[in-house]
């Protein structure tokens, strides 16, 4: 349910109160289906979806327009083209372009996963944006995909802008590490300290409009950024 500010039948406190439960319950029963260990993308967008209703979320892409480049991608609606990994493997192997395509291509990513999003919010073109570059990100980063990997570039968002997402995301996989894997607590939090020394460090990723340089080095962009890996 979505409800106009500006209509003349507003809604009623116990109308708005049901809307922000049922997006609790959407919200908990993906949590909860996480906990248990259920990995799915499926569960990640069912929890995405019930966040972009939330106040946080809106709040996140008001924080973000603080950064002018970032408002001027957000008021654009910028989103480049879809991603064509054959084109970006006859760049030099040195470049983004090619590194992210050979990374698609070996692991089996769908660059494309985000075409059935719209952006018709700024919080909804924001997580539109975010998983168009989420593989992008790793790169730069040095995250890999691993679990802990995910966890610790999530936290590197947080330190870039509040992301409802991460929030949620690494509550999860401290709760889930604790009670269900406690020996990968040590490493998930390293990877977590990682994110945010290297978040907090680093310029802005979501400014960027990767798609436009794809043939600049890895290494220029990651210097580029202040990418300072904090792993040792």
């Amino acid at each position: 349910m979505k409800f106009n500010l500006f209509s003349f039948n507003q809604p009623s406190e116990t109308e708005i109160q049901h809307e922000i439960h049922l997006q609790l319950l959407i919200i908990l029963k993906a949590f909860s289906a996480m906990l248990a260990g259920e990995e799915s993308l499926d569960s990640v967008g069912e929890l995405t979806a019930a966040l972009l209703e939330t106040p946080a979320f809106e709040l996140a892409a008001q924080y973000l327009k603080n950064d002018p480049a970032c408002d001027a991608l957000i008021r654009d609606r910028y989103i480049s083209p879809a991603h064509n990994l054959d084109k970006l493997l006859h760049y030099r192997q040195d470049s983004l372009g090619y590194v992210y395509a050979r990374t698609m291509k070996d692991k089996g990513f769908d660059p494309d996963l985000y075409s059935h999003m719209t952006a018709d919010t700024d919080a909804s073109y924001v997580e539109l944006r975010l998983s168009q570059t989420h593989d992008i990100w790793h790169i730069i980063t040095g995250f890999d995909t691993s679990s802990a990997g995910e966890i610790g570039l999530q936290a590197f968002h947080l330190l870039q802008f509040p992301y409802p997402l991460a929030t949620i995301l690494i509550a999860n996989s401290l709760i889930s590490s604790t009670l269900l894997a406690p020996q990968e607590l040590p490493k998930l939090i390293q990877e977590i300290a990682r994110g945010l020394q290297m978040g907090k460090q680093a310029k802005s990723l979501f400014a960027q409009k990767w798609e436009e340089d794809w043939k600049k080095p890895l290494i220029q962009w990651q210097k580029e950024l202040n990418i300072i890996d904090w792993k040792e």
